[in-house]
């Protein structure tokens, strides 16, 4: 189960066999189905999620009741609603499932020890915030700056595995456009125009 896991901690840091079998014992595996919820807004979010296998979204609703995708995560990246998590505050978000997925949790509690007895830890996820902040700058900037069209080439060209796996309403939801929008721009990349 920690196959992806330790995969991708070893693209950042090194772990000796003895680090790997202790970092172990402060996850808790969890399957969840399709549709099914991990968080929902108003609860506190008390685990990061690494997801294993399979494919998350956290989202946000409006007084209208239209949902606003906020991330996804699918296997090797993380999911959590961090202020939340961080801060023992009610969660803004929703995190579910968009295919059945396999996860492992981590606590606060026990996150902290981790670092703790496994200090190169920390490094880990030093790294993994910093590259969450550059990310989320990122999109910030491409949210103010880039056009519809310009959001879904960029998108496309970096994660066009992803976008198979995703509805496509929930990719329009994530640009920030209706999914008609979506519809019209596909057509047009589709006939060159």
């Amino acid at each position: 189960m920690f196959e992806v896991f330790f995969s991708q901690v070893k693209d950042k840091v090194l772990l000796s066999e003895a680090e790997q079998k202790l970092v172990k014992t402060f996850f808790s595996p969890k399957k969840i189905r399709k549709k099914q919820y991990l968080l929902q807004e108003g609860n506190i979010c008390r685990h990061l999620a690494f997801v294993e296998k399979g494919l998350l979204r956290s989202y946000n609703v409006d007084e209208k009741g239209i949902e606003h995708m906020i991330h996804f995560a699918w296997e090797g990246w993380w999911m959590a609603d961090m202020l939340s998590f961080l801060s023992n505050e009610p969660s803004t978000y929703h995190i579910d499932a968009i295919e059945e997925a396999e996860l492992l949790l981590i606590s606060q509690t026990d996150f902290e020890e981790m670092l703790l007895k496994v200090p190169v830890m920390e490094r880990y996820f030093r790294i993994l915030f910093q590259n969450n902040i550059i990310s989320k700058e990122r999109r910030l900037i491409s949210s103010i700056s880039n056009s519809a069209e310009e959001k879904y080439i960029h998108l496309t060209a970096t994660n066009p595995e992803l976008i198979k796996r995703i509805p496509q309403q929930l990719v329009a939801s994530y640009l920030g456009i209706t999914p008609e929008t979506l519809s019209r721009i596909k057509k047009k990349l589709t006939k060159g125009v």
